[in-house]
């Protein structure tokens, strides 16, 4: 079980890393999940994720304070809206396909702003 447990937290922290990219794509929880299921599995790892340079910091800043800074927030929703905006925009999708995106883009930014940020 505990190599399962290690892919199954790397395939997360692959998808965390890439959500740092990806406007859509949720980092901190591919991180989080990635901590649980390293925890599980490998002590060696989980510590070296908490103590990573610089994904240790989202796990840790949201498991203290249940709070993301003020520079992600501003990052990822300007990306969110610029990818969808240009989706919407010059994609020429039919108008529900716009729709859903429009309501999507307002999802994930009602989801990000709801959490505190951290100063």
């Amino acid at each position: 079980m505990k190599i399962f447990f290690i892919i199954l937290g790397t395939v997360s922290l692959a998808l965390g890393i890439i959500g740092i990219f990806v406007p859509l794509l949720p980092t901190t929880p591919f991180l989080l999940l990635s901590a649980a299921l390293y925890f599980k599995g490998s002590k060696r790892l989980y510590d070296w994720l908490l103590n990573h340079k610089y994904l240790g910091a989202y796990i840790r800043n949201f498991r203290e304070y249940r709070a993301i800074p003020l520079r992600a927030k501003i990052i990822s929703v300007s990306l969110l809206w610029l990818t969808i905006g240009y989706c919407i925009i010059f994609m020429g999708l039919h108008i529900w396909i716009r729709i859903i995106l429009g309501c999507v883009a307002i999802g994930v930014t009602w989801h990000i702003l709801s959490f505190k940020t951290l100063k």
